[in-house]
């Protein structure tokens, strides 16, 4: 019988290392399996933040106006607006046909402002070199010195960086002769 005993004993000392080196396994595989889980859940969050970011740059591009482009269509903007001038200061001119084109401008100004180009107010405005460029000089007496009393060309801005300074003419204080 004791042989009986030895053998159950080492049968079950057997079975506890056994067990024990089967559950410090499971936890170590366990502990695996979480830190690939949460691996897998950084990955997940770092592919949506990058199409994300994707997305975002893509959106900015599509605002992205050059320069150049904006210059050229500011020619056919004051060509525009000098032709409406002309139109409107002529009296036989069909006036259904001068709202259309205005209609025309304002809908091609719209355009551009969606594009980041906004006008440069200069008109009774005082004298900014850094938006304004004085072409020519009028004596007065009535206004301030150094306030645009006439703008010959816009001027523009193109997200908020200056794209073109307003030509203007600027007050001077007339001197009285006598």
């Amino acid at each position: 019988m004791q042989d009986n005993e030895k053998d159950e004993n080492l049968r079950s000392e057997t079975v506890r290392t056994i067990k024990s080196e089967v559950q410090r396994e499971l936890a170590a595989l366990k502990t695996e399996r979480d830190s690939l889980y949460d691996r897998l859940l950084r990955k997940q969050a770092e592919l949506q933040n990058y199409k994300k970011s994707v997305d975002r740059e893509k959106a900015e591009l599509a605002q992205i106006v050059p320069p150049d482009l904006m210059h050229e269509l500011l020619l056919v903007l004051d060509s525009f607006e000098l032709a409406l001038r002309n139109a409107a200061a002529e009296d036989e001119g069909d006036e259904n046909m001068l709202n259309g084109f205005e209609l025309i401008y304002k809908q091609f100004q719209d355009n551009l402002g969606r594009f980041g180009l906004k006008v440069i107010d200069a008109m009774g405005q005082k004298f900014d070199p850094s938006f304004h460029q004085a072409i020519a000089t009028l004596a007065t007496t009535d206004l301030e010195e150094n306030t645009v009393v006439e703008e010959m060309r816009k001027g523009y801005l193109l997200r908020g960086q200056l794209l073109r300074p307003a030509l203007v003419a600027v007050s001077i204080k007339r001197t009285v002769t006598g």
